[in-house]
């Protein structure tokens, strides 16, 4: 199993992708790559989402996860098909077990304190928070530090360029995730250059709160 803290902490970012034809997934690949980003989290919401994750997955040098992530079927195939971590929206104990019969790890996803201590229940110590922006967003995660400092969160939902920061100056937050660098429209218009543009930024304002913040 692999080290999920270091692998997805290195960059503090991981890219949400929704895309409906796996034969965009290997330019995204190398747009991301492009911009300086090696991990992806591809949603098995669509039903290009297995293919492209297997053409993704294919890459060494890239971390492919599958996200969205609802049943233990679903475990199955997206492990076949190369995922090296799931990533679920909500916290489902099929899900968790499933992950753990296939010797991958698994993010929950948690909006309450109660779901996180559910997580730590099942030896889980890095969970999703989801939806981050809806359900107060960086003052959420502060407040559910306190009384869970083991836990490190990777923030998904409503976050964007602007507000990346907010979240990356929290000591808790393991990586981000979000959707603007790699947004529907752009993986629709194959416009692969923007999405390596965006990401580049990405990658830097990370990097520059994490310099200022170590100050």
């Amino acid at each position: 199993m692999i080290d999920l803290a270091a692998e997805l902490g290195g960059p503090g970012l991981v890219p949400v992708v929704v895309i409906d034809s796996a034969a965009r997934a290997a330019p995204l690949a190398d747009a991301l790559r492009s911009g300086g980003l090696l991990t992806v989290e591809v949603t098995l919401r669509t039903g290009a989402a297995l293919e492209a994750l297997r053409v993704i997955a294919e890459d060494p040098t890239i971390l492919a996860g599958a996200g969205t992530v609802l049943r233990a079927d679903q475990v199955k195939a997206a492990v076949a098909a190369g995922a090296r971590y799931l990533v679920s929206p909500g916290f489902s104990p099929t899900v968790v077990k499933e992950c753990e019969a296939q010797g991958v790890p698994c993010i929950p996803g948690v909006a309450t304190a109660t779901e996180v201590q559910t997580a730590l229940e099942h030896g889980i110590e890095i969970v999703k928070l989801f939806p981050a922006a809806a359900i107060g967003g960086p003052g959420v995660v502060r407040a559910l530090s306190a009384p869970f400092p083991q836990v490190r969160f990777v923030p998904t939902g409503g976050i964007t360029a602007a507000s990346l920061p907010d979240y990356v100056e929290v000591p808790s937050v393991l990586a981000v995730g979000g959707s603007w660098m790699v947004a529907p429209d752009l993986l629709a218009a194959g416009d692969f250059e923007r999405i390596t543009q965006l990401t580049s930024e990405a990658v830097a304002t990370v990097r520059r709160t994490r310099e200022a913040h170590e100050r």
